[in-house]
């Protein structure tokens, strides 16, 4: 029950910064969602930090990791509203957009997850 808690309160402290980047960084006059990109590399760093420092240095207890990287990063980090931001792209035939928003999303994404797991090295 007390693991279940902490992914609880990891996820809601991560959801809620997200909100908040997305409210500010979205950009609704040319529907480039900067603040989902931007959650989503922030948070694929994070967890490359966080599971990096664990493993290296075995410093972390699992109810950290619970906490750090399924709670916060899992709750900051969001794919169903990058999939949602791609379909609007599609519907309003902005393929350019899609293609720019989604390889960018994967590439930065995977490069912030070793970048993380990197420096913590």
């Amino acid at each position: 029950m007390k693991q279940l808690l902490l992914v609880f309160i990891g996820g809601g402290f991560g959801s809620v910064l997200r909100h908040l980047l997305g409210k500010y960084l979205n950009s609704y006059e040319t529907g480039i969602p900067y603040g989902t990109l931007v959650a989503n590399i922030i948070g694929s760093l994070l967890i490359g930090l966080i599971l990096g420092f664990a493993a290296k240095n075995n410093a972390l207890s699992q109810n950290h990791t619970l906490l750090l990287a399924t709670g916060f990063c899992g709750g900051f980090t969001t794919f169903s509203a990058f999939a949602y931001e791609n379909h609007v792209f599609l519907k309003a035939g902005d393929f350019m957009s899609f293609a720019i928003y989604t390889i960018a999303s994967f590439v930065l994404g995977f490069l912030a997850v070793f970048l993380g797991m990197f420096l913590v090295k």
